[in-house]
């Protein structure tokens, strides 16, 4: 009854290939999970901004340091355990740190100590690690940007940033930025030794307001500057202070992307040259170093670039590292403009391998390539927190760790975390826990917002699901094929009406029936959407939209529809519905399980009983039918630490007796299955909040998924779980 579907989605299998190594012995897995906020004094404002941004660690790898902007600090986190981090307080730094280097047992600080960007100020402070406490200060000449130090020179790159409200951003904006360098003595730095090097007169853009953005220093003492916003690199002899060569960053012609923000993630646009406007910068080795490619202005190539040291390029990415994004489910379709915007880089020599770290900002990623001296490996992508800014490698202990500057806690959300990642022989790296095939175009199917899921009664491991409002322009039926290792997306059906697709749809469970598929589409009458029980065929065609009866839309609020499953067959046949959270005539700790009979059209209801809430709200998020019994997912909306509700419960079909809406419904027992937070911690992340997809194969698995909202406010992050026999 399947078998045009299925069809398309073996086929989509058999071109599913993938970039990852299949010959790397050795993984990146995240071991530990470290929230900004447990940093936090006590007597300090709980709710007010904190961040990681760039991180260093000291030379023996037992102690991270980062930069806290907002709060005008240096933050100390103990990885003695990598496994258990532990909070090693802040250190208030007299100004908005910008970027840190460690040097022996010192950590040189960039701070921002500006009046306005027309009078911009730093100043260099060196703080002692032993005791944590500020030991110098130097005077900069404008406001520093980021800080890097090796073979006895040391560089801060003075961006005197632009104020973006001011011509619409454009340059030029005086005054100008610069390069400062100066000698090292072990870890010892004398003030007076700093000297400016002017990078005026160099780019084409705005050649007379150069934006010095970041700077690193190789193994002979040479400086890579990039000029973000003039999207030019210079390199400069730190010890001389000469500029060596400098060079536009180029652009290049971009294909199959993403450029609309419409609900859908189509692979089908181009720009033709794009600036690479590079950010971070990194030697590879002496003679080659590697850009991430972030745009600022005008530009963004989404990827990154290798540049031999004359400026010639030696490898460049184009949208190859977006794909594999996209085909893990972290494509940021509402943020777009830019693509998954490759921020930050840092390499790294683990055993034999050298590795290059690249960050997505708007992905939420880390890429990990092996240096091949040609065109690198892509080896795997890690998750991280959301917006990741700084990434050390610590090859000395096999451990890397990202930071993430994204701060939602304040609002109830998450707060940034420190993520730390140990290497060792693995058979597969831990995440992805799903990713999807390549369509006969050899693009990957995208896919994000996973919200529901269903299994086929006749094979074990295939699977179903449905993406939410975040693609409304797209809604899709996408098939799975669990017996995989991650999980794969094999196909995608649109959904569609009248041939098109159907828009402004929020899908929220999908069940399998005897010709199609059930679907349950959340309604928000606020903007005038119901919530509607779907009838579509094997191809996704909607043959059939119902609605719940007026009397009852009437009192419904915007938490509607979240799971659907089916019960019976023939003229028994009932499609039951679970609604997320009370509506108005529900009173406070019951939501309504609703039951629809195509036979004869008729409504009527059960009464499930919620837990009590701590913080936030509980509701329901699935329902399965398993047997004599259903399974559903009730939740808390809390994520990361605050998380402490995530469990599958079970009603008994004898129990699961509606009525007719209008009356007094009956309250279900339920019975605890099992706690799903275990399971989702796991992962050593923090706790992800939304777990909305629940399955049972036809061998008896059962399955979880939780829902990444599209990448938007969110880490991008999809666990997707086994959990086998319940």
């Amino acid at each position: 009854m399947y078998r045009s579907f299925i069809i398309g989605s073996l086929a989509a299998a058999l071109l599913s290939g993938t970039a990852l190594s299949a010959s790397a012995a050795e993984y990146f897995d995240r071991i530990a999970s470290f929230p900004i906020t447990a940093n936090l004094s006590k007597d300090g404002d709980q709710k007010a901004g904190t961040v990681a941004e760039i991180i260093a660690a000291s030379e023996d790898g037992r102690l991270l340091i980062y930069t806290d902007s907002p709060r005008k600090a240096l933050g100390f986190i103990d990885i003695a355990d990598p496994a258990q981090p532990t909070a090693g307080g802040s250190l208030a730094i007299g100004g908005e740190p910008t970027s840190v280097k460690v040097v022996g047992g010192k950590a040189y600080v960039a701070v921002n100590t500006s009046a306005s960007f027309t009078h911009p100020s730093g100043k260099l402070v060196t703080v002692n690690l032993a005791d944590r406490r500020i030991a110098a200060e130097c005077a900069l000449p404008g406001q520093p940007d980021s800080v890097a130090a090796n073979a006895g020179v040391l560089a801060i790159a003075i961006e005197n940033e632009r104020n973006e409200e001011v011509n619409e951003g454009a340059l030029p904006q005086l005054p100008a930025g610069a390069l400062v360098v100066a000698p090292l003595n072990g870890d010892s730095l004398d003030c007076t030794s700093l000297t400016t090097v002017s990078l005026t007169g160099l780019a084409a853009v705005a050649g007379e307001d150069p934006e010095p953005e970041y700077v690193d220093v190789s193994d002979d003492g040479k400086v890579v500057v990039t000029l973000q916003e003039n999207s030019h690199i210079a390199v400069v002899d730190g010890r001389t202070g000469k500029v060596e060569a400098h060079f536009s960053a180029g652009s290049i012609d971009l294909k199959q992307i993403d450029t609309k923000k419409d609900g859908r993630i189509e692979l089908t646009g181009s720009m033709e040259k794009v600036a690479r406007e590079p950010d971070a910068v990194h030697w590879i080795d002496t003679n080659r170093f590697v850009t991430a490619n972030e745009g600022d202005w005008k530009g963004g190539s989404r990827g990154f670039t290798i540049f031999n040291r004359d400026g010639t390029v030696a490898y460049e990415s184009g949208a190859s590292l977006e794909h594999d994004i996209v085909a893990l489910g972290h494509y940021p379709d509402k943020r777009n403009k830019k693509g998954v915007e490759i921020e930050g880089v840092e390499t790294g020599r683990f055993g034999n391998d050298n590795l290059i770290f690249f960050g997505s900002e708007r992905a939420s990623v880390v890429a990990v390539y092996r240096d091949t001296g040609a065109a690198p490996e892509l080896v795997q992508i890690l998750p991280t927190g959301i917006g990741p800014e700084g990434l050390i490698a610590i090859p000395g202990r096999n451990l890397f760790v990202a930071t993430s500057e994204t701060d939602l806690h304040g609002d109830g959300g998450v707060a940034p975390h420190v993520m730390i990642y140990q290497r060792a022989e693995r058979a597969a790296p831990a995440y992805p826990t799903i990713r999807s095939a390549r369509n006969a175009d050899g693009l990957p199917i995208a896919w994000g917002a996973l919200s529901g899921l269903a299994a086929d009664s006749t094979q074990a491991g295939r699977l179903y699901a449905v993406t939410d409002s975040v693609y409304a322009g797209a809604p899709r039926i996408l098939p799975i094929d669990a017996a995989k290792k991650p999980a794969l997306i094999t196909g995608e059906a649109l959904v569609t009406r009248n041939g098109v697709a159907a828009e402004k749809l929020d899908l929220e469970g999908i069940a399998v029936a005897q010709d199609g598929f059930w679907l349950a589409s959340e309604g928000n009458p606020e903007k005038g959407i119901k919530n509607l029980l779907i009838k579509v065929d094997a191809k996704g065609a909607i043959q059939e939209e119902i609605a719940v009866p007026a009397d009852l839309e009437k009192g419904a609020k915007n938490y509607g529809f979240e799971g659907v499953t089916v019960t019976g067959a023939g003229a028994d046949e009932t499609v039951w519905l679970a609604v997320q959270r009370p509506w108005a005539d529900d009173g406070k700790n019951a939501v309504k399980l609703l039951a629809y009979k195509p036979s004869d059209k008729s409504w009527s209801a059960v009464r499930y009983p919620l837990d009590t809430a701590g913080a936030g709200w509980i509701g329901l998020s699935e329902i399965t039918a398993a047997g004599d019994r259903v399974i559903i997912i009730e939740r808390d909306s809390q994520i990361a630490e605050k998380a402490a509700m995530k469990k599958l419960y079970a009603v008994s079909l004898a129990d699961m007796k509606p009525i007719k809406l209008g009356g007094e419904l009956p309250l279900v027992q339920k019975t605890l299955v099992r706690d799903l937070l275990p399971d989702l911690k796991a992962a050593k992340g923090y706790v992800l909040d939304k777990v909305e997809g629940f399955a049972i194969d036809a061998a008896g698995d059962a399955y979880i998924v939780t829902d990444n909202d599209g990448v938007d406010d969110s880490s991008g992050e999809t666990q997707f779980l086994k959990l086998g026999k319940l």
